[in-house]
């Protein structure tokens, strides 16, 4: 294959090719680094019996997103990373539940789980579970034999399935979410504590340099959140990785923080606000955060 031809075959997969890296990373400029990385590696390895375009181009991208996952600084204790996933913010159309559960992207939640498998069980779980890609084509990626790359994409199978929170539908997700906001823009301190699980926990990720949170019960939760009373007017519903959410921005349209929620048995069991200026600032805005532009 010509590199002409190579690379208008590359630029057909590169939303696929972005997709698979983001869901691995869970970083939307991570996952461009690392196509852009795998479209050199291409180029330099030439495709001379690649049967399987698209396949192979999806397993150099893991590959890299492998090196990249490793390279990373080692999680806290508590499983948590201070680096919460980048968020696919939407409108938040009239009808909210049938975008949740159509939608192509991982809810929120799900991404802080996947960030506490290693890097090989990370990959292995996407890879096979997400994209059905082989476990013949796997194991070379994480170097491992085939029954063992089983054994690998199993393990992180189970990790998963025991780690991610069943959540409540998407209609009473909003709802919540909804009721959330509505004491929030009125500082209703009770009405919050009452929609909050005793033991819900809460993470914020203001970025590099700042001082990352962690906070669980429902009375540490609901303090913290009394002090942004007054930015919540500017508050409004979105679908934050297909999930109801929340973005609150200025006037201006500038973005100051991305909520998602876990919501089950009515009550919010967790809050993941993503408050970091740069990543917030390369939002695909104004289509991508409600109201702006």
């Amino acid at each position: 294959m010509s590199t002409d031809l190579l690379a208008e075959s590359f630029e057909t997969y590169r939303p696929h090719l972005r997709t698979v890296a983001y869901r691995v990373l869970g970083s939307a400029s991570d996952a461009e680094d690392a196509v852009q990385d795998a479209w050199v590696r291409a180029q330099a390895a030439g495709t001379d019996g690649v049967e399987n375009l698209a396949g192979w181009l999806t397993t150099i991208v893991g590959r890299v997103a492998l090196n990249l996952l490793r390279s990373r600084a080692s999680r806290r204790e508590d499983g948590w990373g201070s680096r919460l996933p980048d968020p696919v913010v939407a409108d938040d159309v009239d009808h909210p539940e049938r975008r949740a559960v159509t939608s192509d992207e991982l809810g929120t939640a799900l991404l802080v789980v996947l960030d506490a498998l290693t890097p090989a069980e990370r990959v292995a779980f996407v890879l096979h579970d997400q994209f059905t890609v082989p476990f013949e084509d796997l194991a070379p990626i994480v170097d491992r034999s085939v029954a063992a790359t089983r054994q690998l994409a199993s393990r992180a199978r189970r990790k998963v399935r025991d780690a991610t929170p069943v959540q409540d539908d998407a209609a009473r997700r909003r709802e919540v979410v909804g009721a959330y906001l509505a004491a929030s823009q009125a500082g209703d301190f009770e009405g919050l504590l009452a929609l909050l699980d005793p033991d819900v926990v809460l993470r914020v990720d203001y970025g590099a340099g700042g001082l990352s949170r962690l906070l669980r019960g429902a009375a540490a939760v609901a303090e913290q959140a009394a002090l942004h009373f007054g930015t919540a007017r500017g508050s409004r519903l979105a679908l934050v990785n297909g999930s109801p959410g929340l973005v609150t921005a200025a006037g201006d349209g500038t973005v100051h923080a991305v909520l998602a929620f876990t919501v089950r048995a009515g009550r919010v069991t967790g809050i993941d606000i993503l408050s970091d200026r740069d990543r917030l600032a390369a939002l695909d805005a104004p289509e991508a955060v409600p109201g702006r532009g």
